[in-house]
């Protein structure tokens, strides 16, 4: 619908700006200046430079109110301008002859229209060498039904295919690229360089093909005597015929990758001779067919029965002839007996059957197509016949080799006749790839493509009719014309002379060719410069002027390896695989576009349909599969590698493109699918939130979590690397970023797949609960903290690390999260590492969820511990039965599918020992002595003023009334008198007296000593079992209730782990993760 603008003037601007002049340095700035991702193509004009002299950009008052957003948002004015004066530059080769000044300073205005720059070009490529060399040949064969069945498919699969181009290519600027830039910027860097090789590939081997109809051409048609390799022996001929091929073919590609190499402008000015030469040999191959009604043209075929004979090897088509009474044998009476008397032996077939002579061309009239409309597919080797002419069989052993049969050089059938045919529909991008130099591509490449398949759709569908209705089967079915003194079939329907098509093919065969291995090359070089296949990247340097000298020497040796194939009808079905597959992509990323709705998404080209492109998406592989399923899964396999290539080294490009759009779709769809519940405990794995600490240079203290994180996961699942810094987001921006660009790079390093996140917090411990509580998405969210335990807790300088500590286990709880804790994290593995022996024993105190069990499964998954292996210990009481337990586990085992060793340890009760309640003491007295000492620097300054208004009072008045804030945390104002100041001052005395005292002479809690005793006695169980294991798990207690016991709770922790190298504390969530059942 229209929309309509209203510009509104505003007044007191500069006189600069108001009369739209600026400085002529200053456009050269903007023309020069560019944005984008390094390709001078993708320079947007609605990308503002802040290099921008902004005093020109708003001198006035008028917008001072926008002032502040000019840096980063440009005036609609300038806006304007820019889009206004933005042109996309070609991409092709600025050649030396080009002025180098006015390349500079003037951007030439490309004015090619829809018919010379897109309709002829797409004419040019659609046509050629299969039309000439191949296409009666296939009518003969498929018969004029099926024919018309591969043309149709392979015309509406390229029709469907400019359908989705046209839509592709009017959503925007096109820049000069073609259908590689095209398919790249639609489906992403991974899709578009896998897809850009394949097409250069595709164009490679097209420039063979014609390479190779040229000489066949030459060899066959215009000087057979050219021919270094002769045939010595019957049945010979294939063989010496492919070693000229390739003789011929090695010249003739030096000769035409030094032309292109001297000058492309010569190729590019000889495009139109080469194109009239094409079109004149279809006018005349029409005008043959409108001859041949009334009048036509004689070439007499002999047949001997109903078999084709060759008139290579002879002149006059009968077995005697009779001149003066006298009966003479001919040639060909020659070719079949033994001598040239009439007594002769002869061929059993040749005696039972008479020689006639039919005429090749009946006419359009003459009825034939009735005879040619079915199929005759045959065996290699098998003779060329006529269906409805009567013969008698000879006898079966008759050698056939050697006699002026016409037989076939390959076996044929239909899916062979497609892959063969296709090239010949291919050349659809020929306007696109021209892009750059066209005045309006937006409406002339729609236009101009689908008009020129059109016309070559119709010339191709008529042809097959025509030949079919004019031509007589057994000369459609001979390939190289020997049945008609060894001339091109099509030749001899064309009017006036065969010589008309000869010359006209073999120059647009030639021209196809150099028009191959000039476009390859820039393909290759626009891939390369794109750097998202490294390996590629010196073939995006060329010549000083540009010309990509590399890459031409690289497509002049694959096209080698097609010329050393050396036959035409082998090196087809290669090239359509490649173009095939590339149009495959071309329909895909319209659909995709289409059915994503991206804002960005809107063609000017209205004809086209998601459901449309996605026939064309399938007709492309089905016909991929027909034409060869081996070729299609070479093609295929050949895509993927390099897909995967450039996934592995990581395509860093953000085009926007498609396939990330679906992705984000699907992981939409995914995570509201996930949203509805809790997984089932089959599909229970650890979902990791990652805490870690960094220092002051936002580097990660301890790597080796990352590590141990991904040998847990090995990339399985979702992983959320998180870490808080203190202070306030809007101080700390640059340090979250830097943070975060550390982390990241340290995942890579690790090899740890997932996703960072830092939170900026006042304080640490509240940092973490907002990681707990917010990390993750939907159903997307954690169920397991990963942290490493807090080395330094016992320093004085890092008090509040364990507060914080046993603040994030509660949390933990709090939210149902499982929780591990690695001790001594410095020590474990790192990636790298192989343990070659050794166990991971697991010490099963309390079931809470067995997650005790899932754990050590999911790391021998991983290369460094795949040798370790697995031990279950667990504890009997006074009144268990430890044998039954330990056939109970065995058998609990046995159903998780798990292999472990199982023992039981006896731990009896005895006697509390003196070490253990010296332990407890030492516990008690350093943690009363810590709340007696380690007072805040508030409470220091409490504590000093009191002292000092506590002395001012005494040597003061008796009565002396003062109001000071009390040290108790209530916060009381207290009237002090002489009576209460006296109390006071003696019970304070008394309390910091006797304190100190206290400290010694207390005698430790009954429960701590409990507590400390299960902790000395199991880690002296433990230490006796697995002091040597690589990995310890254990059941991490809980923390107390009554928070006054927390650091306490840090000490049993200790003492537990004491003497261990590597200590997993694992905390189940409470919910069951391991199953019995399938």
């Amino acid at each position: 619908m229209p929309t309509s603008f209203t510009v509104v003037p505003v007044e007191a601007q500069g006189s600069a700006e108001r009369h739209g002049q600026r400085p002529p340095e200053e456009e050269d700035e903007d023309r020069e200046r560019g944005a984008g991702d390094g390709i001078a193509k993708e320079n947007s004009p609605f990308i503002n430079n802040a290099e921008v002299d902004r005093g020109n950009m708003y001198e006035g008052k008028n917008m001072a109110l926008f002032e502040e957003e000019m840096d980063s948002n440009p005036m609609v004015s300038s806006l304007l301008n820019k889009l206004a004066n933005y042109t996309n530059l070609t991409q092709g080769v600025v050649e030396h002859e080009a002025d180098e000044d006015s390349k500079r300073k003037e951007v030439k205005v490309p004015r090619m229209g829809t018919f010379i720059g897109v309709y002829l070009p797409c004419l040019q490529n659609i046509l050629g060498v299969i039309l000439f060399l191949r296409l009666t040949w296939i009518v003969g064969t498929a018969g004029v039904l099926e024919s018309f069945i591969i043309v149709f498919m392979c015309c509406a699969c390229t029709m469907l295919t400019a359908i989705s181009m046209s839509a592709i290519a009017t959503n925007g600027v096109v820049p000069a690229g073609g259908s590689y830039y095209m398919i790249s910027r639609s489906l992403g860097p991974e899709f578009g360089g896998a897809v850009g090789l394949c097409f250069y590939l595709g164009t490679t081997f097209a420039g063979a093909m014609y390479i190779l109809g040229t000489i066949e051409i030459l060899l066959t048609y215009i000087s057979p005597s050219a021919a270094i390799f002769k045939a010595e022996e019957v049945g010979e001929e294939t063989e010496a015929m492919l070693n000229n091929m390739r003789v011929y073919g090695t010249c003739i590609i030096i000769l035409m990758a030094i032309v292109v190499f001297v000058g492309v402008k010569y190729v590019n000015k000889l495009a139109l001779v080469f194109l009239a030469c094409v079109i004149l040999s279809i006018i005349a191959i029409y005008a043959g067919v409108i001859k041949t009604a009334f009048d036509p043209p004689d070439f007499p075929i002999c047949l001997l029965g109903n078999r084709t004979l060759s008139k290579r090897s002879f002149d006059v088509c009968a077995k005697f002839t009779e001149s003066n009474n006298e009966t003479r044998t001919t040639t060909l009476w020659r070719l079949f007996c033994d001598s040239s008397s009439l007594n002769a032996t002869c061929d059993d077939y040749f005696s039972l059957n008479n020689v006639t002579e039919i005429q090749g061309i009946p006419g359009v009239m003459s009825g034939v197509l009735i005879d040619n409309l079915w199929s005759t597919y045959t065996e290699k080797g098998s003779i060329v016949e006529k269906k409805d002419q009567p013969s008698v069989a000879g006898s079966e052993d008759t050698k056939m080799s050697g006699l002026p049969y016409v037989f076939t050089d390959i076996m044929t059938y239909f899916t062979m006749l497609v892959g063969i045919y296709f090239p010949s529909v291919t050349g659809i991008m020929a306007g696109s790839n021209r892009s750059g130099d066209l005045k309006d591509a937006q409406k002339s490449i729609p236009t101009g493509t689908i008009l020129a398949i059109s016309t070559t759709s119709f010339i191709y569908l008529s042809c097959i009719v025509l030949f079919g209705a004019c031509i007589e089967g057994v000369i459609l079915r001979d390939k190289f014309g020997e049945a008609v003194n060894g001339n091109l079939v099509v030749g001899t329907l064309a009017w006036p002379s065969p010589w008309v098509i000869v010359i006209g093919s073999f120059f647009s065969t030639c021209g196809a060719g150099l028009q191959s291995l000039t476009g390859a090359p820039r393909l290759l070089q626009a891939i390369a410069r794109d750097g998202i296949v490294p390996f590629i990247q010196v073939f995006g340097h060329g010549k000083a002027n540009g010309e990509p000298t590399w890459a031409l020497l690289l497509t002049a040796g694959i096209c080698e390896i097609g010329i050393l194939i050396a036959s035409l009808d082998s090196v087809a079905p290669i090239l359509s695989m490649f173009f095939l597959m590339c149009y495959m992509f071309v329909n895909l990323a319209c659909a995709v576009q289409t059915l994503l709705r991206t804002p960005n998404w809107r063609p000017r080209f209205k004809y086209y349909h998601w459901t449309l492109s996605f026939l064309g998406m399938s007709l492309c592989l089905a016909l991929m599969f027909i034409c060869s399923w081996y070729y299609a899964l070479i093609a295929m396999l050949i895509a993927g590698c390099i897909y995967k290539y450039i996934e592995y080294r990581g395509a860093e490009k953000e085009w926007g493109d498609g396939i990330r759009g679906l992705s984000l779709n699907a992981a939409r769809y995914a995570l509201l699918r996930v949203e509805d519940g809790p997984p089932h405990t089959k599909n229970w794995r650890p979902q990791l939130l990652v805490l870690l600490n960094l220092d002051s240079e936002q580097l990660v203290k301890h790597p080796r979590l990352l590590s141990f994180t991904s040998q847990l996961k090995a990339g399985k699942g979702l992983t959320i690397v998180g870490s808080v810094l203190q202070g306030i987001y809007l101080d700390k921006c640059t340090e979250t970023q830097k943070a975060e660009e550390n982390v990241k790079a340290l995942m890579g390093v690790e090899k740890t797949k997932g996703f960072c996140q830092i939170v900026v917090s006042p304080n640490y411990r509240d940092g973490i609960s907002y990681l707990i509580q917010s990390a993750g998405l939907g159903g997307m969210k954690h169920n397991t903290v990963l942290m490493a335990w807090p080395q330094s807790w016992k320093q004085t300088e890092n008090r509040f690390s364990w507060k914080n500590f046993v603040d994030t286990v509660r949390e933990t709880t709090a939210a149902q999260q499982a929780l591990l804790v690695a001790k001594n994290i410095d020590l474990f593995p790192t990636n790298q590492e192989r343990f070659t022996e050794g166990n991971i024993d697991v010490w099963w105190i309390v079931h809470d969820g067995g997650m005790l069990m899932l754990l050590p499964f999911l790391l021998r998954q991983h290369k460094v511990w795949r040798k370790c292996k697995m031990r279950i210990f667990t504890v009997a009481q006074m009144d268990d039965n430890s044998i039954q337990m330990k056939k109970d586990l065995q058998m609990f085992l046995y159903h998780l599918r798990l292999n472990a060793e199982v023992e039981v340890v006896e731990m009896f009760e005895n006697d509390i020992s003196a070490f253990t309640y010296e332990k407890t003491l030492m516990m008690e007295q350093r943690s009363q002595m810590l709340k007696q000492m380690q007072l805040s620097k508030n409470e220091r300054e409490r504590e000093a003023q009191l002292i000092h208004d506590r002395n001012t009072a005494s040597h003061s008045a008796p009565a002396v009334k003062e109001s000071v804030a009390a040290a108790a945390p209530e916060k009381v104002h207290m009237t002090w008198t002489k009576e209460k100041f006296v109390a006071e001052k003696h019970k304070n005395k008394d309390s910091n007296a006797s304190g100190f005292k206290d400290i010694f002479n207390m005698k430790p809690n009954q429960s701590n000593v409990r507590r400390m005793h299960t902790a000395v006695k199991l880690n002296g169980v433990v230490l006796n079992k697995s002091q040597h294991a690589q990995l310890v798990l254990l059941n991490m207690p809980g923390p107390p209730k009554n928070r006054k016991g927390d650091e306490n709770y840090m000490e049993f922790l200790e003492v537990l782990t004491e003497g261990l190298d590597r200590v997993l504390l694992v905390r189940g969530s409470g919910r069951e993760v391991i199953t019995i059942y399938s």
